[in-house]
C-alpha cells in the first residue's frame, strides 16, 4: 500500500505561480510535467530547438535522479516541437538519448506557451524499469 506521494519542485518560478510540481511520484510511478529547455539556475533559454532539447534533458535527468531514477526508467515520452523544420535535428537527439530504452513516444508540432519555447518534453517513468528484462516483439515485417 502506498503511504506517501512525493512532489518535486525544480526551482522554476512557474511551479509556485501556477501550483504544479515538476515531478510527482506515486509508488514506483514517476510523472513529469512538461519540461522546457530553460536553465533553472541562470534562467537562460537557448536560442535553438536542439540546444533547448539538450538543456531540457539535463533538467529531466536531474529531476529523475532526485527521486532515484534515470532515463533508463522512462516508459513514455511526449515531445513538443512547434516548428516542423526543427523536428529532424531534435529527433536525432531524442534517438541518441533513448537508444536502447525505446519508450512509447508521441511527437507533436503545435504552438507552446510562448514564441521562445522551441522544445518541451513530458515523461512517465517507472522506477526500476531500466533493470527489468526486456522482451521485444515486432508486429510488422
Amino acid at each position: 500500500m502506498i503511504k506517501e506521494i512525493i512532489k518535486v519542485k525544480s526551482g522554476s518560478i512557474l511551479e509556485d505561480k501556477e501550483s504544479y510540481s515538476r515531478v510527482t511520484v506515486l509508488g514506483e510511478w514517476i510523472f513529469m510535467s512538461l519540461t522546457a529547455g530553460r536553465d533553472y539556475k541562470t534562467r537562460r533559454m537557448p536560442e535553438t530547438a536542439r540546444a533547448q532539447a539538450e538543456q531540457a534533458f539535463r533538467n529531466v535527468e536531474g529531476a529523475l535522479a532526485a527521486v532515484g531514477s534515470s532515463l533508463a526508467d522512462v516508459i513514455r515520452s511526449r515531445v513538443f516541437i512547434p516548428r516542423q523544420e526543427d523536428v529532424k535535428e531534435v529527433m536525432e537527439l531524442i534517438g541518441e538519448k533513448y537508444r536502447g530504452i525505446d519508450p512509447t513516444s508521441c511527437v507533436t508540432c503545435a504552438p507552446l506557451g510562448g514564441p521562445e519555447y522551441l522544445f518541451e518534453i513530458e515523461i512517465t517513468a517507472y522506477r526500476g524499469a531500466g533493470s527489468l528484462e526486456t522482451k521485444h516483439i515486432r508486429i510488422s515485417l
